[in-house]
């Protein structure tokens, strides 16, 4: 029963980094829940891959979603070096932070930032800062 929340969480989180304006300053509408077929162009943000582990017990129902959103820059904009790519990665952090995720199913009981790793993508010349939040899920109400 762990994974019933997980497109709704998805959706949520998506909905909250595209409604956000210090982000939206940053990188405008490139923030993406689905890689376009080219990489864009600029500082940009994708939704990444997702752990789901069961955190239910006898009383209800709940999940553990660990899931990454990467803040990505490619070879353009490598000559900036990590600024604008971890100015972006703080807007992210800070627009979770401050988001009330509502879900179709379930309700968001906690979530945190876990990691963050900073590192030189495409062969060196882009910039990569993937970070990695934790979202309990209880899956036996629906926030109201």
């Amino acid at each position: 029963m762990s994974y019933l929340a997980s497109a709704a969480l998805q959706g949520a989180v998506y909905q909250a980094l595209r409604e956000d304006e210090a982000l939206g300053e940053l990188v405008g509408d490139a923030i993406y829940d689905a890689m376009p077929v080219s990489a864009p162009s600029g500082v940009y943000v994708a939704l990444g891959p997702e752990d789901v582990s069961d955190a239910g017990d006898m009383t209800a129902p709940a999940a553990r979603h660990d899931f990454v959103i990467s803040v990505l820059s490619g070879a353009d904009e490598g000559g900036g070096g990590f600024a604008g790519v971890k100015a972006a990665a703080a807007a992210v952090t800070a627009a979770l932070e401050a988001a009330a995720l509502e879900l179709e199913r379930g309700h968001v009981a906690g979530l945190w930032f876990l990691r963050g790793r900073a590192r030189r993508a495409d062969g060196g010349a882009g910039r990569r800062v993937d970070m990695t939040f934790r979202a309990a899920v209880d899956l036996a109400r629906k926030h109201h």
